[in-house]
């Protein structure tokens, strides 16, 4: 009998040992997790240094002055937060290709980029509150005879890789449209001035601007792809950061601050039901 009651404890031992370990390890996971949702913001602060993702071809979200310095709506606003935590602003530039991963391999601790939210890109990043208006569609001259994406059989399409209209249309496009892939936007805008597409799928603000380029041509939206607020891209899990950014957009269209960037650089005040 205790030579049974020693097996029984020794296989209760070999039994219990795995699933204490699996345990321990889950809670380090977590852990570590919750460490790292403590430590970024105290980091940025600690070490005085904000660094921030943004575009440099893409007006008049971001781009290059002609004294070489960045300007536009997201650079405004990566100063705006910078301001706000007491720190510095490293500003690091990015394409619409790469600006996900060099968050979410720490390269930088926000992306502002005129960054879209999408099913997919919240697998592996998270989203502050909007902090910029911002839609996606389809525009042409004003000859184009297209209304919606069945219309786009047999064009030929200029876009951004990656971008979230290059996503979206790519669900609706039919089989005869081409889209012609660029590896950022000045490719897809030269594309389109150039007349190597029929068409560009891009930003309502970026139509804007390459409107006053189209030296008569004319150019207007053909159909809307998706309606699309920009947003601040932080790692994933990193609450602390995330709600501090939060509250610092929040104070900012109230104050109107937020307000007068967007009419600096989009030449319009926010919408009336933008939040």
């Amino acid at each position: 009998m205790q030579m049974m009651k020693v097996l029984s404890e020794k296989r209760s031992q070999s039994f219990f040992k795995p699933l204490f370990a699996a345990v321990f390890a889950v809670f380090a996971v977590f852990a570590s997790v919750a460490s790292v949702q403590a430590t970024t913001l105290s980091d940025i602060k600690k070490d005085g240094v904000l660094k921030v993702a943004v575009p440099q071809d893409f007006p008049p979200f971001g781009s290059i002055g002609s004294d070489m310095a960045p300007r536009g709506y997201d650079i405004d606003m990566a100063n705006l937060i910078g301001e706000e935590l007491g720190v510095n602003v490293e500003l690091v530039p990015v394409t619409s290709a790469n600006r996900i991963p060099f968050l979410t391999t720490g390269k930088v601790d926000l992306v502002i980029s005129s960054l879209g939210k999408n099913p997919d890109r919240a697998k592996v990043i998270d989203f502050t509150d909007p902090y910029a208006p911002f839609f996606n569609g389809v525009f042409g001259p004003e000859s184009s005879d297209v209304k919606n994406a069945d219309d786009l059989d047999g064009k030929m399409i200029a876009v951004t890789r990656g971008s979230i209209e290059d996503l979206e249309l790519t669900k609706i496009a039919p089989e005869g449209a081409t889209l012609k892939r660029f590896e950022d936007n000045n490719g897809t805008i030269s594309a389109f001035l150039s007349g190597q597409t029929d068409l560009i799928a891009t930003g309502n603000v970026v139509a804007a601007a390459v409107a006053e380029q189209t030296s008569g041509r004319g150019l207007e939206v053909k159909f809307l792809i998706k309606n699309s607020p920009c947003f601040v891209g932080v790692a994933k899990g990193d609450t602390a950061l995330i709600a501090t950014v939060n509250e610092i957009i929040k104070k900012a269209r109230q104050d109107g601050r937020l307000n007068e960037i967007s009419k600096r650089w989009l030449n319009a005040p926010l919408p009336a039901d933008f939040q």
